[in-house]
């Protein structure tokens, strides 16, 4: 599919996206894709239009297999079940906190839930739907780079290995190069 990357630069002091991305989506986030007459934001529905753009599925999973679910799980667990604490717990680092908040607790809670479970999950595994990259890593990868760069990851030697695979992979390597 062919595209063009049009780039909104963050406002250097909030961080927030600029306004000329709310011209794109109402919502004022990225990612979006235009295709088509159809404008739609949030990272899976973007991965999932494009993957229905293409008669060409090798990023996701057939139906029919025993993939499929395990591709479906991890596809909508990087945005739910992950994303919540991931940027929760780096938001808290902007603040100066005196970690005894309820807030505290429950996100050093599901970090821990969800991480062991993602470490024991590859430990059995190359990849979040069995030995094939899939379009489910793809949304896993960005989650996983940000709670290592919070230092999350220390000590979850599977993860450490997975995004060591995904980053060396040529794929992963050409779209960085996008920013």
């Amino acid at each position: 599919m062919p595209f063009d990357v049009i780039h909104h630069q963050r406002d250097e002091n909030t961080k927030l996206a600029p306004s000329s991305l709310g011209r794109v989506h109402p919502l004022n986030k990225a990612p979006v894709i235009e295709h088509n007459g159809h404008i739609l934001c949030e990272s899976g529905a973007v991965l999932e239009y494009i993957l229905d753009q293409s008669t060409q599925n090798s990023l996701r999973p057939s139906k029919d297999s025993e993939a499929y679910y395990a591709y479906l799980e991890w596809l909508h667990f990087a945005e739910g079940s992950l994303g919540l604490p991931v940027i929760t717990y780096l938001l808290m680092q902007m603040e100066t906190r005196s970690g005894d908040a309820p807030l505290d607790g429950y996100i050093a809670k599901e970090l821990n839930l969800d991480l062991t479970y993602i470490d024991q999950t590859l430990a059995k595994q190359l990849y979040f739907s069995g030995d094939v990259f899939s379009a489910a890593d793809i949304m896993m990868t960005i989650s996983l780079e940000i709670a290592g760069s919070l230092k999350l990851l220390d000590n979850r030697p599977h993860i450490q290995a997975y995004l060591a695979r995904v980053q060396a992979r040529p794929a992963y390597q050409k779209a960085r190069a996008f920013g």
